[in-house]
């Protein structure tokens, strides 16, 4: 099982990180798979923290897929704070609206971010 979190700043974009081991371009939503015992908005709250230092407000659940045994459990929240590259995972980060997200980014997470930035969160 994996959490993933579709973070936005106070203008409204989206934060995305360019991982080193994501297909394709690397870029994509912040998160990552949650630990034994732990609940997912516990580990997606770590993975933000470890990965770029940054804490979540208003975490909500959006939705969750089963991609075959594979549970993703996809959430919205707000950034508290500044965020920057804490792992070596991760290349770079950004904050990106829907009109300048980067190249190769799967269809699926720019549907994602299209739907939730359209209907805002």
């Amino acid at each position: 099982m994996s959490a993933a979190g579709l973070i936005l700043n106070s203008q409204g974009k989206v934060l995305l990180l360019n991982h080193v081991l994501r297909p394709f371009s690397g870029w994509g939503l912040p998160g990552g798979f949650v630990d034994h015992g732990e609940s997912a908005d516990t580990a997606i709250r770590r993975e933000l923290m470890e990965e770029t230092g940054i804490e979540l407000a208003e975490l909500k659940i959006y939705r969750t897929r089963v991609l075959n045994k594979h549970v993703e459990i996809l959430f919205t929240a707000k950034a508290v704070g500044e965020p920057r590259v804490l792992s070596r995972e991760i290349i770079e980060l950004g904050w990106f609206s829907l009109d300048d997200l980067p190249q190769g980014m799967s269809a699926a997470q720019r549907n994602v971010i299209s739907d939730v930035l359209s209907n805002g969160i």
